[in-house]
């Protein structure tokens, strides 16, 4: 399973880890070290998280999790649910989006559907 971040749970994780290392450094005498981690996750980590941003593989689009909601039914006109595969198949038909892309939010969107099956089936088991 492939790990990925929103913007600012990466820049929360480097910023604690090059404090944290930092000041581990430290307090084991290794002052060059706690300086060359702290400057190094400080001064060239961080702005290059907030610069690249989506760019980077381990950072999900800002849009990625709420793009493929199920669209509810409008009893009015009588349209159906479209599910989020159908929604992002549209997209790559459409050619919005590219082919690794494509892959890339079909994996995680079939990964976060098991799940989801995966907790009704054990409260169901519990209910049981």
């Amino acid at each position: 399973m492939n790990a990925t971040f929103t913007r600012q749970q990466l820049l929360g994780v480097v910023a604690v880890l090059s404090v944290g290392l930092s000041a581990f450094a430290y307090v084991l005498g290794l002052a060059a070290l706690g300086q060359a981690v702290f400057t190094l996750g400080v001064l060239v980590v961080l702005p290059l998280v907030v610069v690249l941003g989506d760019a980077l593989p381990v950072v999900e689009s800002a849009g990625d999790a709420q793009e493929f909601e199920p669209t509810t039914s409008d009893p009015a006109t009588g349209e159906t649910a479209q599910s989020g595969v159908e929604q992002l198949r549209e997209r790559y038909a459409k050619g919005e989006i590219s082919d690794e892309e494509f892959e890339r939010r079909l994996e995680r969107l079939l990964e976060s559907e098991q799940r989801v099956e995966e907790r009704a089936a054990d409260r169901l088991v519990d209910r049981e």
